[in-house]
């Protein structure tokens, strides 16, 4: 396992394909969670969208079932279920239908999340358990409800979309409790990438280097001048969860660097607008620049024979 903060993954000879495969996402009716969705889609996949959105959002745009109609556009199989991963029964009801639907489940992507970030004296307790429900304990329940499924899957994997574990203060001192929540669906990986090794389950978390263009950072003040589009994320996350799951496990992966490992120097394509500067995300304090210098560096230093 390696877990470093940017991780290369490993080259491209055991590239699998989605065709047929269950990819179980939960939050997946708008942003990361859909694009992914719809990049498991174009392989034809069976795409489960566990979300709480049904109805349309006044101010959002997408439910589980405009991306369910959306999955089925592209090539896949969908099935829309409504899910708030605070509840157990919820849970676990989604899964068997999934299971009992496309006969079980290979990959599951823990993207739902809540944010908030605020200081310690602002936040309040309902936030902090709202966070705390919803990223750590909501990956772990997913995680648990569905790892018996994923055990019989043939190349199973686990992928959250949370940070490398960067325990510098700056990334605490501002938004703990979003912090803390937030690391621990990271601490996930770090402990289920471990126990689960030995049954090849594969579990991995990956993280945007820039802001992504989302419903949340639009809240947050950044223009789309600043941000990536969420295709970077699910480009990265097709690559990861395609990977021999025995092969890469444990790993904490940044968007750009799973990309740049693939061969790919041009991320224009990701760009909403080519004027402004790219924000850096939080969690991440290395550029794609200083990334890309670090590893050229380390390539050229011989290896050692002991």
């Amino acid at each position: 396992m390696c877990l470093g903060q940017n991780v290369v993954c490993c080259g491209g000879s055991d590239v699998m394909t989605l065709k047929g495969k269950t990819v179980f996402i939960t939050g997946g009716s708008r942003g990361i969670g859909r694009a992914i969705a719809l990049r498991a889609a174009r392989d034809g996949a069976n795409v489960v969208i566990a979300a709480k959105t049904a109805t349309p959002h006044h101010k959002l745009s997408g439910t589980i079932y405009t991306v369910a109609d959306e999955v089925r556009k592209a090539g896949g199989q969908a099935l829309a279920c409504i899910v708030d991963i605070r509840f157990e029964d919820q849970i676990q009801e989604a899964v068997q239908k999934a299971v009992d639907t496309f006969g079980g489940i290979d990959i599951l992507v823990n993207n739902a999340s809540a944010i908030s970030l605020t200081g310690t004296l602002d936040t309040t307790m309902k936030k902090y358990d709202l966070m705390s429900s919803i990223n750590a304990r909501g990956t772990f329940l997913c995680s648990k409800v569905c790892l018996p499924h994923l055990m019989k899957s043939d190349n199973p994997h686990i992928l959250n979309i949370s940070p490398p574990l960067n325990l510098r203060p700056m990334f605490f001192q501002s938004h703990c409790a979003y912090t803390i929540a937030k690391y621990g669906m990271s601490l996930c990986v770090l402990g289920m990438a471990a126990e689960f090794e030995d049954e090849g389950v594969a579990v991995n978390a990956l993280w945007p280097r820039t802001a992504i263009w989302t419903a949340a950072t639009k809240e947050n003040g950044l223009t789309a001048a600043n941000c990536r589009t969420d295709d970077i994320m699910s480009d990265a996350a097709y690559i990861i969860v395609t990977r021999p799951s025995r092969k890469f496990t444990g790993n904490f992966c940044v968007d750009d660097a799973v990309l740049y490992s693939e061969g790919v120097t041009n991320f224009d394509k990701y760009r909403l607008s080519q004027g402004g500067t790219l924000f850096m995300d939080l969690y991440v304090d290395e550029s794609l620049d200083e990334f890309t210098e670090r590893i050229e560096r380390e390539q050229s230093v011989p290896k050692s024979k002991l």
